[in-house]
């Protein structure tokens, strides 16, 4: 599935520097992720056969007794979440939920902010809210990281695998373009590229 475009200028727009991931399953919601790639702990665990595991099942492997290197690094860290939604009360029922694991933006088109309670209600709970469309994206409530409040989970730390994979697997990788808001990105720095997936992927 490819990227909203309205996504790309939201993050974008809020600095968020990394790879736009559409559609990704979080905790009922249906979102984008922001994802930054480790250079360095990728290309180790690709040199030393540690491949992204996303099944669930071998997840919950590294939290039972074993060797102390049972759990690889994270390759990826979240950024952010993008949520799509005509209505400001959608948007809070799911970043209200995800924010425990990284900064939540709900992303709307100009006439679903214009309610001054409803967006004061956003930014009361931390929830980040951005206007954009295909051509532009500004910033109306910048979000809060709160993620340190709830701190690490089982399911965060599963949560980064999977992206993992969904970098690695998927045929659109769309850099956030910090050049312009109206040039879209073709091209990223090196430290947010991933490298092409091994050849068993």
């Amino acid at each position: 599935m490819d990227v909203p475009l309205s996504h790309r200028r939201a993050a974008s727009a809020l600095s968020w520097r990394g790879l736009v991931v559409p559609d990704v399953g979080m905790l009922g919601h249906r979102v984008s992720a922001v994802v930054r790639v480790h250079d360095g702990v990728d290309r180790w665990r690709r040199e030393n056969g540690w491949p992204p595991h996303a099944d669930p099942s071998w997840f919950r492997t590294w939290f039972s007794p074993g060797p102390p290197d049972r759990s690889p690094l994270p390759a990826v860290d979240l950024v952010g979440i993008l949520v799509s939604g005509t209505a400001i009360e959608h948007a809070l029922n799911a970043c209200g939920a995800l924010i425990s694991l990284a900064p939540c933006a709900a992303v709307f088109e100009e006439t679903a902010a214009h309610d001054p309670w409803a967006l004061n209600e956003l930014d009361y709970y931390g929830v980040g809210a951005v206007v954009a469309d295909e051509n532009s994206a500004r910033v109306v409530i910048p979000p809060e990281d709160r993620a340190g409040e709830f701190g690490p989970s089982l399911y965060g730390r599963w949560l980064r695998e999977v992206l993992y994979d969904r970098v690695l697997r998927s045929a659109y990788q769309h850099p956030v373009d910090h050049r312009a808001s109206s040039t879209a990105g073709t091209e990223c720095a090196a430290t947010d590229c991933p490298p092409a997936p091994p050849a068993d992927h």
